[in-house]
């Protein structure tokens, strides 16, 4: 038996070199074995191209298409998947021949938008949540959209009101002539502060930080819009007001919240004296005169006041008062947006800014006057009313204050249209209601005893 173990192992060798290639195609036809559970699964590797192959054409990517001699790595779904559309996956992107769009068309843009949109209240359509969307008035709800386009405001309530009035100082120039951008909404109004504003108990939003922010944004100089105002003036500094009185004649937009503004539009509302409800107050200009115009008041007030010691008496210098004048308008100063004054010589609203009031003019409007010829005015709000017209298409009416020097008053109760001067001993004529008036008025007779002060523009 040990003799033959030679020679079987001989056989057996014999048998191994001589079907070498046979044994290979064996081996190789076998599918690979998996690895080890434990061991890591090799990245598989694309099979060599043969000569033959090298010269074909590149595959075209397609998808669910694999071409031979390629490895499922090759041809992942990362690399064709961006020919798709970037919501449906199904469709390949639109092209306009300059720019691969990413999606195949308008409808899956909008309802890829609509992702990110969650159902607002009742039946209203859905509401944007992205950052950045936020209403333009409030910043805090997010923009209105009806299901086609996306409003600038989340509700009609926003939108009246920022229509309807002025969010904050409107008007920031600075003594270089620059106008820095208005602060978004939500943001406190106070000059280098962007602090969001105070949220008040029912909800809406204030326009300041804190109490003393509040109280500076009351008190800001008229010109700048930076620092507090001088007491007894418009304007924080003597720079400011050089400026002002070199630039006039011009209007300045009082900002809504400004103690001016409600000082004024409150004399406007209190002496609103006729049986009709008062027209709310939208916006208020202050009138800036150049400086020789003030110039010559300022001469007056002094003479008068020399004359009539009203300080002494605990009144104002020169017995200064405000009183209302009405007037006609061709232009739209006034209306938002236009604070440019007109070339119109016939317009009297802009001629009263420019060069305050012509004695030379009177009669022109009304053909007379119950007191002579004079320049009228009057404390009661609805009495101007009636002398203010639009000869323009406009959803505001305007009216001035004016400051007059009152001085010593003549009283009269009936008319008098001889006069062309107050009696002598006065320096200005008093109608006080009764007899053929129903409301008062006030009478100068020279151009230095009147210069016009704020624009007021409200509600028909």
């Amino acid at each position: 038996m040990a003799a033959h173990i030679p020679t079987v192992l001989s056989l057996l060798g014999t048998a191994a070199s001589a079907y070498p290639t046979i044994a290979a195609k064996f081996a190789g036809s076998q599918p690979s074995q998996p690895p080890p559970p434990t061991a890591p699964q090799a990245v598989p590797v694309a099979p060599q191209q043969t000569t033959s192959n090298a010269s074909t054409s590149a595959p075209i990517n397609l998808p669910g298409s694999v071409p031979n001699g390629y490895s499922s790595l090759s041809s992942s779904p990362g690399n064709f998947s961006n020919t798709l559309c970037d919501y449906c996956h199904l469709r390949p992107k639109y092209t306009d021949g300059v720019k691969v769009h990413p999606y195949c068309g308008k409808t899956c843009a909008n309802k890829d938008k609509l992702k990110n949109w969650t159902p607002a209240m009742g039946n209203q359509p859905p509401q944007m949540t992205v950052p950045g969307a936020n209403c333009d008035f409030c910043s805090v709800r997010p923009k209105y959209f009806d299901g086609t386009k996306t409003h600038p405001f989340c509700s009609k309530a926003c939108a009246k009101n920022a229509n309807s009035q002025t969010h904050g100082p409107v008007r920031k120039q600075t003594l270089n002539g620059t106008t820095p951008a208005s602060k978004a909404p939500g943001i406190c109004q106070a000059p280098n502060c962007q602090s969001a504003v105070y949220t008040n108990a029912n909800g809406s939003l204030g326009e300041y930080c804190s109490m003393a922010h509040k109280t500076l944004g009351e008190t800001l100089c008229l010109m700048c819009l930076q620092a507090p105002k001088m007491k007894l003036s418009h304007f924080c500094s003597q720079a400011c007001t050089d400026k002002v009185e070199k630039m006039g004649p011009m209007v300045l937009e009082v900002p809504i919240g400004h103690e001016t503004f409600k000082s004024v539009a409150d004399q406007f509302k209190t002496s609103w004296r006729h049986g009709t409800q008062c027209p709310p107050v939208r916006r208020i200009y202050k009138i800036c005169s150049p400086a020789s115009s003030l110039a010559t008041y300022s001469t007056y007030k002094a003479a008068v006041e020399a004359r009539g010691q009203f300080a002494s008496q605990g009144r104002s210098a020169g017995n200064e008062n405000r009183r209302w004048h009405g007037t006609r308008r061709e232009c739209h100063l006034g209306d938002r947006g236009h604070t440019q004054l007109c070339a119109s010589p016939t317009c009297s609203l802009c001629c009263i800014v420019k060069t305050s009031y012509d004695l030379n003019l009177f009669g022109k409007k009304t053909g007379w006057g119950r007191f002579g010829r004079g320049i009228y005015t009057s404390s009661t709000s609805s009495k101007s009313n009636d002398y203010s017209h639009n000869d323009c298409k406009s959803n505001l009416k305007a009216i001035i204050l004016n400051k007059v020097i009152v001085g010593k008053g003549y009283k009269l109760t009936h008319d008098l249209t001889s006069l062309t001067s107050p009696p002598a001993g006065f320096d200005s004529v008093l109608a006080e209601k009764g007899g053929s008036l129903n409301y008062d008025e006030l009478v100068v007779y020279t151009n230095d005893a009147i210069r016009p002060s704020f624009l007021v523009m409200y509600e028909p």
